[in-house]
């Protein structure tokens, strides 16, 4: 499953609900075992979304404190998709605005069960920085999204579980979501598991819960606001991430996707890093 955040970004009036019809609505035949069928759903979605090649789109973060207090922030998210099922996909963020983050960058390279490689780029001391792999559960600019939640999301990260079918998050409400749980198989992951609601309709998610290394749960993330480009690839365009412990939330919201931009792995390198600005 590759959410696209892209983080997943996203892109991800709600155009998704008025459509009752989508790209690869065809019924889909799932096993009745609750591991076999958890997965079966994650490797469905992933097979919704091959082959987009590469995207760009604009995105905006914004933060907001337990008081309701809120900071905006402005950023570019380039992907590069990579065909071998061994791989994960390359992500690159930059910030635009406001000064203070301006040039700020991170660059991922998606694995599956090894550690992602991850690198910053820090304008106020002109320098690549390497994510430690012990890091990744650590908060992404003082937003409510990891390290490890700015990475592709790949099937083979997890182990899974189905649990039931029931209606989805609002404001598909009117709709069924199959809910899974999924374990992380790569080291240092912050989470012990996380629990999907995925749309049987188009197979999107909807909703994750995260939880922590006391398998509390952390966090929960909301994706709205789908819209379908191409006639094929979906894309939330609004996703809410909200910290339930400490009350703090970021919103991204996400405009202006652009597919087949002709990327290549050239644009995804330390060095490109550095000259993203």
């Amino acid at each position: 499953m590759r959410i696209r955040f892209l983080i997943g970004s996203a892109a991800f009036a709600f155009a998704a609900a008025t459509m009752t019809l989508s790209a690869g609505a065809e019924p889909v035949a799932l096993p009745d075992e609750p591991e076999t069928k958890g997965r079966a759903i994650a490797e469905e979605t992933d097979r919704r979304n091959k082959g987009f090649g590469d995207t760009r789109a604009s995105m905006r973060m914004i933060l907001e404190n337990a008081y309701g207090e809120t900071s905006t922030r402005e950023l570019r998210s380039m992907t590069l998709e990579k065909p071998n099922p061994d791989e994960g996909d390359w992500t690159l963020n930059v910030f635009d605005r406001p000064r203070d983050v301006e040039g700020t960058a991170l660059l991922t390279h998606a694995r599956i069960l090894d550690p992602d490689d991850q690198w910053m780029y820090l304008p106020a001391v002109k320098r690549v920085k390497r994510i430690s792999s012990v890091n990744k559960s650590g908060p992404f600019m003082g937003s409510e999204f990891a390290f490890e939640d700015f990475s592709s999301t790949e099937v083979g990260k997890y182990s899974y579980k189905w649990l039931r079918d029931e209606a989805c998050p609002e404001p598909v409400a009117d709709r069924t979501c199959h809910v899974t749980e999924r374990f992380p198989l790569y080291e240092h992951s912050g989470y012990t598991r996380q629990i999907a609601w995925t749309d049987t309709t188009d197979y999107q998610p909807r909703k994750l819960e995260y939880y922590d290394r006391k398998n509390e749960l952390l966090k929960t993330l909301a994706l709205t606001d789908y819209n379908l480009h191409q006639e094929k690839f979906w894309r939330a365009h609004d996703l809410y991430m909200q910290n339930v412990v400490t009350g703090k939330s970021t919103r991204l919201t996400w405009e202006s996707y652009e597919f087949g931009t002709g990327l290549s792995q050239n644009d995804f390198s330390t060095n490109a890093l550095q000259r993203a600005r």
